[in-house]
């Protein structure tokens, strides 16, 4: 019997910007522009719905002020209690990037994982943290500390990878090794140096592993850092590498796809990466 999925992605531009409010009105402004979206979600059937990067916030990253730790919150906290009561209302699993505060000064880019129950099921930290070319991100977030986890979820097996981590295959197939059936990307990304890795990176991913993912970038300019424009062009991916749904470059939007799951046997039985892996053999990856 097929294993049809039914997931979501949201992209989205920054309603309140700073200097617009305080910063708590800031967050506040891009949660309940979010809200409307999470609701038409639930309401066409979506079984998995990803947010973008730190979706709460703009992407303060360009800068360096340490005023932006005051975004930071506690996973759980009150965001993903927020997210818990919709994915429960629609018996959808809900992933929640956010900007975590474990403690004062111990700060991380991750990713809550809500089941349809509205359970929390675990986070995922951002492993690969940039600090190049207005993407100043050391001066945020701590590397993650939790691996690469994969969550059970009551229709899937789910992974993430944020941003900057799909330029590292590693991590990719970490989470493939682990048995992620879909991989979602939240993302923050501008159109220029990397725009041409956009439609690259992931793909390959979803080949060399023989999964699913769903990318997720957000929209928009984003003032007063003006890193450059966020074009959108969410994305799915399957196993061979197609793209089979993908949303606007500069709207807001809900990118909905159906997908059956049982193509990941079906791709792993013909090429089998896994089998013909020599893990015996890549030392050098990690003495390095």
């Amino acid at each position: 019997m097929p294993r049809i999925i039914k997931s979501g992605l949201i992209q989205m531009s920054l309603p309140k910007t700073e200097g617009e409010g305080t910063i708590s009105q800031i967050m506040d402004a891009m949660v309940q522009k979010h809200i409307p979206y999470i609701e038409e979600a639930g309401r066409q059937g979506v079984q998995i719905l990803c947010l973008q990067e730190i979706f709460s916030t703009p992407y303060f990253c360009p800068g360096q002020d340490a005023k932006w730790y005051a975004s930071a919150e506690s996973v759980p906290g009150p965001t993903t209690d927020l997210m818990a009561g919709y994915a429960k209302k629609y018996n959808m699993v809900i992933i929640v990037p956010i900007y975590e505060k474990e403690q004062p000064g111990v700060l991380y880019n991750t990713a809550a994982v809500i089941d349809a129950d509205g359970t929390y099921l675990g986070k995922y930290r951002k492993n690969h943290i940039p600090h190049t070319n207005g993407f100043w991100e050391k001066f945020f977030f701590k590397p993650g500390n939790m691996g690469y986890p994969v969550f059970q979820t009551k229709y899937a097996k789910v992974g993430v990878y944020i941003c900057y981590d799909r330029h590292f295959p590693d991590g990719a197939r970490c989470l493939g090794l682990n048995g992620a059936e879909i991989v979602y990307n939240p993302s923050a990304t501008v159109a220029g140096l990397s725009q041409y890795l956009w439609k690259l990176e992931q793909p390959a991913h979803a080949v060399a592993n023989g999964y699913f993912m769903g990318c997720i970038n957000r929209v928009g300019e984003e003032k007063p850092w003006n890193l450059g424009r966020f074009y959108g062009s969410s994305y799915f991916v399957d196993p061979r590498g197609q793209i089979i749904a993908e949303a606007s470059e500069n709207e807001d939007e809900l990118l909905i796809s159906e997908f059956d799951l049982d193509m990941i046997d079906e791709v792993r039985s013909t090429w089998q990466f896994f089998r013909d892996r020599r893990p015996e053999t890549y030392g050098q990856i990690v003495a390095l």
